[in-house]
């Protein structure tokens, strides 16, 4: 029994299998095409002074600790996610969501990071602000230190604390 329904189809077989072996003999092996090709370059890193509202756009993983703490020792956790400021093209607006002893903490946060230095204001009512946050980005922008302050006249008793913040892989 033949594979080939006729004498014509195993001349087409041929014809295909000729045809392959000398796309495959012109192609370069792996190695070859390697070294041939130009390296891309490496992902531009953005300095601190060069950074703008877009380098903060994403998720970010958050950590505040005491001044007198440390960081391997949180007293808080949680997350920021920064968006466009509708109303300010220089800035950024978004939401935090972090746990505290006893329940979990919303808020609304806005600001900018302008010639390297990041500063974000916090309102739980999106009026009053509470928190003031002063840093400096660092990791080609990946992570952001800082200290996040009671705002003056706020009634909440917070402390101070450090925090950082850590760009979530994928949002580029």
């Amino acid at each position: 029994m033949s594979l080939y329904r006729s004498p014509r189809d195993r001349s087409k077989a041929a014809c295909i299998g000729t045809t392959l072996l000398a796309l495959l003999a012109a192609t370069p092996s792996p190695d070859a095409t390697a070294q041939s090709l130009p390296t891309p370059p490496a992902a531009a890193c953005a300095e601190p002074a060069d950074m703008t509202p877009a380098h903060l756009y994403g998720l970010w993983q958050l950590t505040l600790w005491p001044l007198d703490g440390r960081e391997t020792e949180p007293q808080s956790r949680g997350a920021v996610l920064f968006e466009r400021h509708p109303d300010y093209p220089g800035s950024v607006r978004g939401h935090i969501r972090r746990n505290t002893t006893g329940n979990d903490v919303q808020a609304q946060v806005s600001g900018d990071v302008v010639d390297g230095e990041f500063n974000l204001d916090e309102s739980a009512d999106g009026v009053t602000m509470e928190a003031v946050w002063a840093g400096a980005p660092l990791a080609c922008g990946q992570i952001i230190r800082g200290i996040r302050r009671p705002a003056e006249g706020s009634a909440t008793g917070q402390p101070s604390l450090y925090f950082r913040l850590d760009k979530t892989p994928g949002w580029r």
